[in-house]
């Protein structure tokens, strides 16, 4: 600009990195800026080249610019006055043209980790399916199909982490290997959790898949090492079902007495053999189940003995486990499993109102799941920019509450979903 005699204002600033406007937005870095201020000197002072020097003669050719030190996205775009009377030069054009070359290979290059992760992800699915699942698990919760399967076929030194992928979330990975690759079926067994409930053994793509030579023992540490060992974690949650004192009979076979926990594909497997072993698969329709003095005792109401003779194969389970004590194991990394009667608690998050119409947000049994409140508070309190406070959990010991200000149902959810 000196060079070419002008005078007047140079630069407008709009706003600066790390002022209040930069504390609304993402809160990203500043672009890198060329620092053409000294002859001879390149970006952060190293020397420059021919090139460069030819780079240098061309702006200092009439060109002016309006710079913005840090503009976030969904901000209006900012003119400075006096730029229309300028026009560009064949060299400005050229320089431009080459920089929407520059932008279009960094959107490759951002491109490629995605497509990366995206292969490793069907990678370390087929291994899963391939080596790990048997017939015998399904149906199998899309949660534990993750963490203990696919986890254990990453190879070392590298780490499966799908919200580095396309796909963002486990479910639409799914349902792409579902919809476009036939190799499996998921289905939402119980609201809002999903299972796979089959798998296309003689799928092509799976038969000829070949796993990696790696074992499971050297890709275990590297996935699980390092920095991720101080992540937080979630437990593995599962249902299971106790034998209670009237479906004793039916078990007593397999050697399974009254307060055994059982898995939902062991309690099928025994009433299964059972009904085998006693020859009860009515001889004309093998969908039905005939019924004998146990199956009538310990299935059947009162009402129905003398009118019901057999069952179909799914009302025998049903009956089955609607009669047992339903049970929840709740596996922590590193930890032992913990059995619990009923429900685990869900984490509870409600709204309540204060004096002069004000809001908050109550959080509750953030320790059923080894979250730390004060923790917890604290994030929201950088996220949300509220303040934050614990309170006893009244009728609850050694528990408290978490309560911030206004309502920040949807904030709390995005932090412990970690959207």
């Amino acid at each position: 600009m000196r060079s070419s005699g002008l005078k007047g204002r140079g630069v407008c600033v709009l706003h600066t990195y790390m002022d209040n406007l930069w504390a609304f937005g993402e809160k990203s870095g500043p672009p890198s800026v060329p620092d053409a201020g000294g002859e001879g000197q390149g970006v952060n002072g190293e020397e420059c080249t021919a090139e460069d020097d030819e780079e240098e003669e061309e702006e200092e050719e009439g060109e002016l610019k309006c710079v913005a030190e840090e503009q976030n996205p969904g901000e209006t775009d900012q003119v400075c006055s006096g730029t229309q009377e300028l026009s560009l030069t064949e060299q400005q054009e050229g320089k431009g043209e080459k920089g929407n070359e520059e932008k279009e290979e960094n959107q490759d290059d951002q491109k490629k980790p995605q497509e990366i992760m995206d292969a490793l992800l069907v990678q370390c699915f087929l291994h899963a399916l391939k080596s790990k699942v048997k017939k015998s698990e399904l149906p199998l919760l899309t949660s534990t199909f993750l963490r203990i399967h696919m986890f254990s076929c990453c190879p070392s030194g590298k780490q499966l982490d799908i919200k580095k992928s396309s796909y963002k979330k486990l479910s639409k990975f799914l349902q792409s290997m579902q919809q476009q690759h036939n190799l499996v079926r998921v289905k939402e067994l119980t609201k809002g959790v999903e299972s796979i409930v089959e798998v296309d053994w003689k799928n092509r793509e799976l038969r000829f898949f070949k796993a990696p030579e790696e074992t499971d023992e050297e890709a275990a540490p590297t996935q699980h090492g390092g920095e991720e060992e101080t992540l937080y974690r979630p437990p593995e949650i599962t249902t299971q079902y106790s034998v209670s004192a009237r479906l004793e009979p039916l078990f007593l076979e397999a050697n399974k007495r009254k307060g055994t926990i059982l898995q939902p594909v062991e309690v099928r497997s025994i009433v299964t053999e059972y009904v085998k072993n006693n020859d009860l698969v009515d001889g004309n329709n093998k969908n039905y189940v005939t019924i004998n003095p146990t199956l009538c005792d310990c299935l059947l109401e009162k009402s129905e003995y003398q009118e019901v003779e057999s069952l179909k194969w799914d009302d025998l389970f049903s009956r089955t486990m609607g009669r047992m004590q339903e049970c929840c194991q709740v596996v922590f990394p590193g930890q032992k499993p913990i059995i619990k009667k009923g429900h685990i608690e869900p984490i509870d998050i409600s709204v309540a109102s204060r004096g002069s119409n004000k809001k908050v947000t109550i959080i509750k049994n953030l320790e059923v799941y080894q979250l730390d409140p004060a923790v917890v508070a604290t994030a929201l309190q950088h996220r949300v920019q509220a303040s934050s406070v614990l309170q006893p959990n009244p009728g609850a010991k050694d528990k408290v509450l978490v309560l911030i200000q206004g309502n920040q149902i949807h904030q709390v959810g995005s932090l412990l979903l970690g959207l």
